[in-house]
């Protein structure tokens, strides 16, 4: 038999670095939606280590041009998570009906409106 190799010392976690962009420029040059209100919602919401509020060094939020944000993570975090806040925001603003969260990349997330197909259009035909 093979000797077993043992690890030496504390395994730390390698540090991951992730990137996230929610693009709202579409809604928010409609200006239905508000781009710093929704900055200031992810963070208040979003949860370090099991605790709301704890963001610390380890995720920066900033503002990129028009109805661009930006989340730099230095820890875990999902971009289902993102996505959910961002559905959670949408209801909170009773936007949900008109908009929806549609993952254009990896990492980048877009808020588009529904496609709405005129339907009086077709019943005057009738």
């Amino acid at each position: 038999m093979a000797p077993i190799a043992k690890k030496s010392g504390k395994g730390k976690a390698p540090k991951v670095t992730k990137k996230f962009i929610i693009n709202a420029s579409q809604p928010a040059s409609d200006k239905i939606f508000d781009v710093s209100a929704f900055e200031k919602f992810l963070n208040e919401k979003i949860k370090v280590e099991g605790r709301v509020g704890n963001l610390g060094e380890t995720i920066k939020i900033s503002q990129q041009g028009d109805g661009k944000i930006e989340i730099i993570a230095h820890n875990e975090l999902s971009g289902r998570y993102l996505k959910y806040l961002t559905k959670k925001f949408l209801k909170k603003m009773q936007l949900r009906d008109w908009l929806r969260v549609v993952s254009t990349s990896k990492g980048v997330y877009e808020l588009k409106f529904f496609n709405v197909v005129n339907d009086e259009a077709e019943e005057d035909d009738e």
